[in-house]
């Protein structure tokens, strides 16, 4: 450490939302928190950036998700509140259509109802006459979560790190290397030579997870392209507008999306995992065959859109874990230092509550959810959390 340099409590690696809310939490019990990203918080290149995302209950039989979205939901709310930013959450209620074998759906209700959750279950024809401009096949049904809604994503990680600043986080912008040795991990060092000491440290860099820590999770991270398109509305067409049109989820075809907010376009994603991407280099172009792919589910479904054109088109990363659900431990080689990632595609709600937890455990310890474990990660992906 240089002469007259600062030694922090906690270094915080990766400023997106897991990073951002953890930086959060832990400033506000104290600490003294440095929080560093190489290009900035919820950047084009991170998996926390981009236009918005999804806050949901339901999550088939995984309790303890449907519990954290519910807890984080509550958080993002308060937080927004306070700052007087009401509009980075979109009350829009969120529409799960299936099939009429959809085992994960019919799981969820349960796991709604014991969590105390508003929703409403619509049974074929209610589906159909509620959402006119939803086609609904024979057998076809739905989850609707009234309270649900969208995040602002980019704004309200932007957001998270602004309050935390002004209460003390101190944010760098630069590239931490990869740390080395074992027992007590002393500093880190950045890509400028900056040898920066903290008494524990959290590393919540997404998806360069796997070269920042490559002896622990080279391999056992998976970034994977994911394509957003944003289509036009047609002129005068209030069906898909914000207040009419939920956001919604068909899992059995695997795409999802987003009315018409703030007149950006009618948002649908495929949530099946693309190619493998190199986040620092990846050319962030949509594809010709994705779009057309995704005009041909709109001229299925949303019939009222078939030949929108785009105007519009993101395109982001998840950051898998082996079976999708966070990681949430400590390095396996130093004592003082804690993991967070797996995002896996549908972590981004969850900040809220990552953070909390993650501070919780660099400030008092305790023993990890086993479903978090590095151990409970493999070098193989078999996706088992939507």
């Amino acid at each position: 450490m240089k002469p007259g340099s600062t030694r922090y409590d906690v270094a915080v690696v990766g400023a997106g939302v897991f990073g951002a809310w953890t930086a959060w939490h832990l400033q506000q019990a104290g600490p003294r928190v440095v929080l560093l990203d190489q290009y900035g918080p919820a950047s084009s290149r991170a998996s926390s950036g981009g236009d918005t995302r999804v806050i949901r209950m339901s999550y088939g039989p995984d309790g303890i998700y449907t519990r954290m979205s519910q807890q984080s939901l509550q958080a993002w709310r308060r937080f927004f509140a306070r700052i007087e930013r009401p509009e980075l959450f979109r009350q829009t209620g969120v529409l799960w259509m299936a099939s009429e074998g959809a085992t994960a759906a019919r799981q969820s209700i349960g796991q709604l109802e014991a969590a105390g959750v508003r929703h409403e279950v619509l049974a074929t024809d209610e589906l159909a006459r509620r959402y006119p401009q939803i086609v609904v096949p024979a057998g076809g049904w739905a989850i609707y979560e009234p309270e649900s809604g969208g995040l602002m994503a980019r704004r309200a990680v932007q957001a998270v790190v602004a309050d935390a600043t002004r209460s003390g986080v101190r944010l760098q912008l630069d590239r931490v290397m990869p740390p080395r040795g074992e027992g007590r991990l002393d500093a880190i060092t950045t890509a400028a030579g900056e040898s920066i000491s903290a008494g524990s440290y959290v590393f919540a860099c997404g998806p360069w997870l796997g070269g920042v820590l490559p002896e622990v999770l080279a391999g056992r991270i998976f970034p994977t392209r994911q394509e957003v398109y944003y289509f036009g509305v047609p002129a005068g067409e209030a069906r898909f507008a914000e207040g009419t049109m939920p956001i919604w989820m068909d899992f059995a075809d695997q795409y999802y999306g987003f009315g018409d907010l703030d007149a950006r376009g009618f948002k649908v994603a495929h949530d099946a995992h693309g190619p493998a991407i190199d986040p620092d280099t990846a050319d962030r172009a949509p594809t010709r065959a994705g779009v057309e792919q995704a005009q041909k589910f709109l001229a299925l479904r949303f019939p009222a859109l078939a030949g929108a054109p785009l105007v519009a088109a993101e395109v982001c990363q998840y950051e898998n874990s082996s079976n999708g659900d966070f990681i949430i431990d400590r390095h396996p080689g130093f004592d003082n230092v804690w993991i967070a990632g797996g995002g896996s595609g549908h972590g981004f709600k969850h900040g809220p509550a990552v953070g909390e937890r993650v501070a919780g455990h660099v400030l008092e310890g305790g023993p990890v959810e086993p479903r978090f474990s590095l151990a409970s990660k493999q070098a193989v992906q078999k996706r088992e959390v939507h």
